[in-house]
């Protein structure tokens, strides 16, 4: 009877667990936010760990790597937030982070610019970089 009743807490532990790991998620977009000179500040102060890919429309890499940023964003959902900042509409955040090439991803951690990755590379080495700031 006490093995019952030790394999009913664990697994109430494990569902407390999981709607706490549900609850945090919420707070957090599943899928990427429009960054933009104006609220830029605000969203790295707002989020933990956020990404802002720097891209352009006219930019072919850019759009060979919005579906990847799409997925991570899905992905890692709770854990990162990713941002999308035109630089042709938002030039100042450009020049401010010195964004010579595009697509550059700006990654803040708890406010502060940690790292940049530039070019298009591939899912893995992206999640490759950024698991140091999970």
């Amino acid at each position: 009877m006490d093995e019952l009743v030790a394999i009913r807490k664990k697994k109430m532990d494990q569902l407390r667990n999981d709607l706490s790991r549900d609850m945090e998620r919420e707070g957090f977009p599943n899928s990427p936010i429009t960054a933009t000179d104006a609220n830029l500040k605000d969203l790295i102060s707002k989020y933990p760990l956020i990404v802002v890919d720097c891209w352009a429309p006219w930019c072919a890499p850019c759009r060979r790597l919005s579906p990847i940023i799409d997925q991570l964003a899905s992905e890692y959902q709770g854990s990162i937030v990713f941002g999308k900042l035109n630089t042709d509409e938002n030039r100042s955040t450009a020049m401010n982070f010195q964004i010579t090439g595009i697509p550059a991803q700006l990654v803040f951690k708890n406010g502060i610019l940690v790292d940049q990755i530039v070019g298009a590379l591939p899912k893995e080495h992206i999640v490759r970089k950024l698991m140091p700031f999970m």
